[in-house]
């Protein structure tokens, strides 16, 4: 059975760090681009960050270049989302992902239910306090 579950959400202060992770199994993460994309109500849903399967590129969304950092341990088939000097522009439901391609996870869109992720996780919360 295919699982990915996000842990490392919470309540934070503007400026604060939190520390996401997600956990694979059922499937190798050196088959897959990972990644994360988020999701606040009434928003587009907006891709955050990806590593690619095929060259181990990372890509960032404008919005939190410089301050997140993607990083994984495949051997643990796990992966981390650093976060620092969170906005309250970042509040939202996190979201871990694998997909044939970063193209589909780094999507910023409304149109999300036509994306063609293969697996994604139950999300973790985020909220960031001005």
């Amino acid at each position: 059975e295919v699982q990915l579950v996000e842990s490392g959400g919470g309540l934070v202060q503007a400026g604060g760090s939190l520390r996401l992770s997600c956990a694979a199994s059922g499937f190798t993460f050196d088959d897959y681009a990972i990644g994360w994309f988020r999701q606040a109500p009434g928003k587009e849903r907006e891709g955050v960050s990806c590593i690619s399967s095929s060259d181990g590129s990372t890509y960032y969304a404008d919005s939190v270049k410089g301050r997140f950092t993607l990083s994984s341990d495949n051997a643990k088939n796990t992966m981390y989302l650093q976060m620092n000097n969170l906005k309250p522009e970042d509040t939202a439901v996190y979201y871990c992902a694998a997909a044939e391609s970063c193209i589909v996870i780094v999507t910023t869109t409304r149109d999300y239910e036509s994306l063609p992720y293969d697996y994604w996780g139950q999300g973790t919360q985020v909220t960031v306090s001005s």
